[in-house]
């Protein structure tokens, strides 16, 4: 009798499964058994009954019902009770394992055929190495499917490859894949179209593009593509985001369902399967799964011509389809929606519909799901909005994805009350994230009483938060006067017990802080002015975070330091620093900038240059908010001269000066009556392009009225506030008879009007207007030629005398 290895093979390979089953864990939850014993052919073509039907169905029971010991037990009397066993005697047994799956079993099993020295099939080996891969052995599969192409007598290796290479898949193991993939070169076994499926899957897990684009020339080499490989690939292009590649497969899988007979049916399973004759293509050599160059593979290049929706011809749209066929296709237009959506590509989305609408294809809530994201990330939510009307005049429910993805973009646009009415509509929620982006909009606007509302919601939907809804939950209710008013002994209380609620409640989801809820924290205690509470959170997440990641804890130190200066906490600051310093956390350029700002806060310049070397040393060059800590220092002690020498310097190391270092100048000169320091930044900024806001024209108009100048203060507030305007309204000009009408108008609802009109937009420009409005009412002309004014012709050339320096 012919055998299937020599005994050195077959020793090892009985040793290899006996060490195994002894050192790993047995017996998995098993399922459902059918239809375990059967009558099986013998290998010379005899049909008989196996030996002991009995004892082979005790085992099978035993495994279904979990009772492992007893199946092995009942296995080894199996084994010796029987001399005459053949390999048909174990295939219920093995087929058993399978479906459950039970590896370890199955390397019982296996040792016992070994140790008969049974004559192995090719079914035996199939269900064996089935087993071993729905159960994770990979590694022992690859081994037994070794041996295996030994075997004279086993033929149908492919099925038995491709179930490996699935199960590569389900586990996420690349390297096993490789591996069988050199066996199947080996062995020349070839592939079919289940391969190139299970290859594809593979390449999209690897984020593979050009292994996807290989696979598709060397499967069209082979094969005259199917619907259901179109399918496969088109899904395999739209996964890794290839959007043209995935519409020209969509297009050729289009023009194949009209114009070729198809031959889809399903299985017993309900699964989709062809039913053309499936040859195996021959072995290719050495292709490899990996190792695909990118310069070998074009991005686009199908060799197919694409065909418009108007060329189409009239015959292709009015083939009936059956209903397969058209979930195919419907399928491959949805996958293929949803990556326009990836991309924003709205216009493809489009026609995709429409040529769905030609082709009698009725597009599903997943199809509007995927056009309704590609519509609203690229032409707002309102658009989004309108898409929702037509689905539901269609009598079409959207998914629960689509109402949350409307309600995600609904909050970031600040639109609460649209936000929530989705949020109603959903039916199932099982992610905290849209209710996490309206939470992030009530912490930008403000609005903690909405807040509650809608975690009062995510409480009676048993909807669990995650790290994101604690971190807003601390932003949100943190602080309660700041930053309005000054924290005192009640509010901190307060603050105290909120901040122990959400972590009572962070405790029994088991959720830990992250760096950031810790930051928000520190921002809420700093703001309340709770200085010992806001060391100890900082000791609390120096435990923590700094042994791990030295770099994500400094943002935490700034955060204090920052709390710490503000609270004129100067020397506990310094004390900090030091510590953060010394034990290792690398200071960043925030870090330097906040205790430069301590510095000016107690007016020590030394330090600040001190602190300025160091962060130079550190790689970090100064900058707007660097020289706004020193010009405080300089302006405190009314050092104008060395002031503008500063900026100066500043501008000409190219560091670009923002507004709050300008107004940071004008409040000091205008407090001190520096007339002729105001003048020189206000031209000076507008050279910068560095547009005024409401703060700078109260300063500079403050300056002119307590020296008495007030024309000047007037006509000074008319070109600032008219510089506003232009900055914010790029439209000015046509917009100006309008604006007119809203400024001279003698009408008392006229400045209600202006705040209703340009409630949604900056608020210096409704600022602006009412100042123009003011100086209207006070008899002086709107003049919307800044170039114009007297003021700002002198102020120009004052600074023109100076060569641009201040």
């Amino acid at each position: 009798m012919p055998k299937l290895i020599s005994k050195v093979r077959a020793s090892s390979i009985v040793q290899r499964f006996s060490k195994l089953t002894a050192i790993r864990n047995g017996g998995k939850e098993v399922g459902d058994y059918s239809q375990a014993m059967r009558t099986f052919t013998t290998s010379n073509g005899h049909v008989r009954e196996p030996v002991s039907r009995s004892g082979q169905k005790q085992i099978v029971d035993a495994l279904v019902l979990g009772e492992r010991r007893r199946a092995v037990s009942l296995l080894y009397e199996f084994s010796l009770g029987n001399n005459k066993l053949s390999a048909d005697d174990f295939a219920s047994i093995l087929q058993s394992c399978a479906r459950l799956p039970d590896p370890l079993f199955v390397m019982e099993t296996w040792k016992i055929m070994e140790e008969k020295e049974i004559n192995i099939s090719d079914k035996c080996y199939s269900l064996a190495v089935r087993a071993l891969c729905k159960g994770g052995y990979l590694k022992e599969a690859l081994s037994l499917m070794s041996i295996m192409g030994e075997n004279t007598n086993c033929y149908s290796m492919l099925p038995i490859y491709n179930n490996f290479l699935a199960a590569c898949y389900e586990t996420q193991t690349l390297d096993y894949a490789n591996e069988c993939m050199d066996l199947m070169e080996h062995q020349m076994v070839g592939k079919n179209e289940i391969t190139y499926a299970q290859l594809l899957k593979l390449a999209v897990l690897q984020q593979n593009l050009s292994a996807v684009h290989e696979i598709w020339k060397e499967c069209s080499k082979f094969y005259s593509l199917s619907l259901l490989s179109l399918r496969k690939f088109i899904w395999s292009f739209t996964e890794l985001r290839d959007l043209n590649s995935a519409h020209t497969a969509l297009q050729h899988m289009v023009r194949l369902a009209f114009r070729e007979n198809s031959y889809i049916s399903r299985t017993a399973e309900g699964r989709f399967c062809d039913l053309r004759l499936d040859i195996p293509a021959p072995s290719s050599g050495n292709w490899s799964f990996i190792d695909v160059s990118l310069d070998t593979v074009g991005s686009s290049n199908f060799d197919m011509e694409r065909r418009s929706l108007g060329s189409m011809e009239t015959n292709t749209a009015r083939k009936t389809l059956s209903a397969s066929v058209m979930k195919l296709l419907r399928w491959s237009f949805n996958d293929v929606i949803h990556a326009c959506a990836q991309v924003q590509n709205c216009d493809l989305a489009e026609l995709l519909m429409l040529q769905m609408q030609a082709l009698g294809l009725q597009p599903s809530g997943s199809t509007y799901d995927g056009f309704i994201r590609a519509i609203a990330t690229t032409r707002g939510f309102s658009d989004g909005v309108e898409v929702l009307k037509v689905m539901q005049e269609k009598n079409i429910k959207p998914h629960d994805s689509t109402l949350a993805v409307l309600a995600v973009m609904c909050s970031r646009e600040l639109e609460l009350n649209l936000a929530e009415a989705f949020l109603d509509e959903m039916s199932k929620i099982h992610n905290p994230h849209p209710y996490n982006a309206f939470l992030e909009a009530c912490d930008v606007l403000d609005r903690p009483e909405r807040a509650v509302q809608i975690l009062a919601k995510m409480k009676r939907l048993n909807l669990q938060p995650n790290i994101r809804t604690y971190e807003l939950l601390f932003s949100l209710f943190g602080n309660v006067n700041a930053p309005y008013e000054e924290g005192n002994m009640l509010s901190q209380v307060d603050v105290a017990k909120r901040i122990n609620t959400i972590e009572m409640d962070m405790m029994k989801n088991g959720i830990q802080h992250s760096h950031l809820s810790l930051r928000n924290v520190l921002k809420a205690l700093g703001a309340e002015g709770m200085v010992k509470e806001l060391i100890q959170y900082l000791r609390a997440a120096e435990n923590r975070f700094s042994r791990y990641d030295t770099y994500m804890i400094t943002p935490v130190y700034n955060t204090v330091l920052h709390s710490l200066v503000e609270a004129k906490e100067s020397r506990m600051a310094t004390q900090i620093f030091k510590s953060m310093v010394s034990s290792g956390v690398p200071p960043d350029a925030a870090t330097y900038n906040v205790m430069i700002d301590g510095c000016s806060i107690v007016g020590c310049f030394r330090s600040a240059l001190a602190l300025i070397s160091m962060m130079f040393r550190s790689g970090f060059n100064p900058q707007a908010v660097t020289l706004t800590g020193l010009l405080k220092m300089l302006l405190r002690s009314e050092d104008f001269d060395g002031a503008l020498e500063l900026l100066n310097q500043g501008i000409s190391e190219g560091i670009q000066l923002d507004l709050l270092l300008y107004n940071t100048i004008f409040q000091v000169a205008a407090e001190k009556g520096r007339i002729d320091v105001i003048e020189l930044i206000v031209e000076h900024m507008h050279l910068q392009g560095v547009l005024p806001d409401p703060s700078t024209c109260s300063h500079v108009f403050a300056a002119y009225v307590d020296h008495g100048f007030y024309n000047t203060a007037m006509e000074a507030l008319q070109v600032l506030s008219v510089r506003m305007i232009a900055g914010v309204d790029k439209d000015t000009d046509e917009k100006r008879t309008e604006l007119e009408n809203l400024i001279l108008g003698e009408d008392s609802e006229d400045e209600p009007q202006i705040l209703e009109t340009f409630k949604d937009s900056k608020e210096y420009l409704t600022v602006a207007l009412l100042q123009l409005r003011w100086c209207a009412i006070l008899g002086y002309p709107v003049s919307w030629s800044p170039s114009d004014s007297q003021w700002a012709r002198r102020l120009s050339s004052n600074l023109a005398s100076t060569n641009g320096l201040l």
